[in-house]
């Protein structure tokens, strides 16, 4: 246990990334998780924002639902750059169906890796 204990506290050898979205829960429990990893001495690697709904590939068209949901995700990324700041890693759009199988992980991996 000892020796496991050690493992996760080697910054040079593990971090733990975590992912959200840009939701109030989410954002909690993140901010929750990563004080407790703090606490014990565990190195967060950073944070994964993912689900973003892409405001620019709306219009007027789009439905009152999709536009009060981007107005609560910019109010969340707020504060996702407020409590996490720099840690924020990657911020990955919604897609159109969930991120399951190689075809979507590939395509996701753009966004978590991109320059």
């Amino acid at each position: 246990m000892a020796k496991a204990a050690d493992l996760l506290k080697d910054e040079a050898l593990t971090a733990f990334f975590f992912v959200t979205l840009p939701e109030s829960l989410p954002i909690a429990v993140i901010t929750r998780f990563i004080n407790w990893f703090h606490e014990f001495g565990i190195p967060v690697g950073g944070v994964i924002v993912n689900g973003l709904i892409q405001k620019e590939q709306t219009g007027a068209d789009t439905i009152e639902f999709v536009q009060n949901r981007i107005k609560m995700q910019e109010e969340h990324m707020k504060e996702i750059w407020n409590i996490i700041g720099d840690r924020v890693r990657a911020v990955t759009p919604r897609l159109e169906t969930e991120i399951k199988g190689a075809k979507m992980v590939n395509r996701t991996i753009k966004y978590v890796f991109a320059p």
